[in-house]
């Protein structure tokens, strides 16, 4: 498996609107990409900051997205962020999703 990280700066007293975006539009983006498996998304108030994380079968997959859906997401949160994302790429090392461990690195 393959992740993405998004850091996000937040425009101020966004949260809740990134939050409802995030909810009605970015996962169904992210829902109609081929390899897709799961997104998290964490939020710090206080430094009005996010960072997402999405999971992805394989790197190619995860490239496609970055050029077909991610720019429909970039459009849909214009509203609530502030400059550029941070974009990085990862191996998933291990993870406990739905009760399970995957690992992919030896």
């Amino acid at each position: 498996m393959f992740g993405r990280q998004v850091t996000i700066k937040l425009k101020p007293d966004k949260v809740t609107e990134l939050i409802r975006i995030s909810n009605s539009e970015v996962i169904a983006i992210l829902r109609g990409q081929k390899g897709f498996r799961d997104e998290t998304t964490l939020i710090a108030t206080e430094r009005a900051e996010a960072v997402t994380n999405s999971f992805w079968d394989t790197a190619a997959d995860a490239e496609a997205y970055s050029r077909t859906g991610y720019p429909q997401v970039l459009t849909a949160l214009a509203s609530v962020i502030e400059g550029t994302p941070t974009v990085k790429t990862f191996d998933l090392a291990s993870a406990t999703f739905h009760g399970g461990v995957a690992g992919t690195l030896s």
